[in-house]
């Protein structure tokens, strides 16, 4: 009675069989309990401990959660593909090398040793890229001698660049850009992306071969009114084409080297220009909008890489390039 009355616990801790049992100090020196309001205060405190942990946890795994959907969530290159087309890619191939036969009927071909090892040697990174590769296009590149500062790709791989694009830019990286702008049209097939486009129901049956009397398919598409003039949806490109060329060809011309800021930097003098050079080369590439920005956008997306390569032969062909002469353009009909 005695020991309940000292230890009112004891109704707690030792029943057994209807008896009450004083704990296990009973008997020793008598320690003085805390009181109700000292015991609330110790349990607050732990409670508080306790909460405090697990809000550090949980924040902890809040913020390594954030980290890792950002990092998963980072935006990397974008992914092009070629879009609708009614021609097979050896069509495309065909169609280039028929288109290309022609055109070297109506240039002036440049045969300087400087300048096509220059060429070589610039083409020859870019060609070596993952989406050049992956295309399964051949490319090939000719300098014409044409003060016009452009360059063309046709469908399959062959290749035009004028002498005034090589007049014109400021360094060698702004003519990589220039030039894997110009394989990116190949790469997503935009040439015959084009053509597909102009007649739905005779292109099919011209590319079976059972609508035209001509042995080529650039014939079978003169006679459906698709030819190689000036204003040809071979060479035509809207602005969704050029903004996927743009920023395509930052890809490429990053991977061989180059710093895709200066296609930005090309496009942002291009644009400053008012001469018969800038006119010609935006009638054939419309300016998508934010051009410049766009490229830098996606130049950030890219993984980083030491950019700064050069061929060393840059200057040489400056001074080759000058000395070549340019017959006034002819007109293609």
């Amino acid at each position: 009675m005695i020991s309940q009355l000292l230890y009112p616990a004891a109704r707690e801790v030792g029943v057994d069989g209807g008896r009450l049992h004083p704990p296990a100090f009973i008997g020793k020196v008598p320690l003085t309990l805390p009181s109700a309001d000292v015991k609330c205060a110790r349990a607050r405190s732990m409670h508080c401990r306790l909460a405090d942990r697990i809000r550090r946890s949980t924040k902890f795994a809040v913020v390594a959660t954030l980290l890792l959907s950002t990092a998963a969530a980072a935006p990397g290159p974008t992914q092009f593909k070629p879009g609708f087309n009614l021609f097979t890619r050896q069509q495309d191939v065909q169609l280039g090398q028929e288109a290309a036969a022609e055109i070297r009927e109506r240039v002036t071909i440049v045969h300087n040793p400087v300048l096509t090892a220059y060429v070589n040697s610039v083409t020859r990174r870019l060609t070596a890229s993952r989406e050049a590769k992956a295309s399964g296009f051949t490319f090939t590149f000719q300098i014409v001698a044409d003060p016009a500062m452009n360059a063309y790709a046709l469908p399959g791989g062959p290749m035009f660049i004028n002498t005034g694009l090589l007049r014109e830019v400021a360094n060698e990286a702004q003519f990589a850009g220039a030039i894997a702008h110009e394989m990116s049209h190949v790469i997503l097939r935009h040439g015959t992306n084009q053509a597909s486009k102009v007649d739905l129901i005779q292109i099919p049956v011209a590319l079976a071969g059972q609508l035209t009397n001509s042995d080529t398919l650039v014939g079978q598409l003169a006679e459906l009114g698709i030819g190689l003039g000036a204003n040809s949806v071979l060479l035509k490109f809207n602005r969704i084409h050029e903004s996927q060329a743009d920023l395509m060809g930052a890809h490429i011309m990053a991977e061989a080297g180059y710093d895709p800021i200066q296609l930005a930097r090309f496009f942002t003098n291009l644009n400053n220009q008012s001469g018969p050079s800038a006119v010609v080369f935006l009638s054939d590439h419309p300016n998508p909008g934010d051009r410049s920005k766009a490229i830098k956008e996606e130049a950030a997306r890219l993984p980083h890489r030491a950019y700064g390569y050069q061929t060393g032969q840059f200057q040489a062909m400056k001074l080759a390039v000058a000395t070549v002469h340019e017959p006034s353009p002819k007109t293609q009909e």
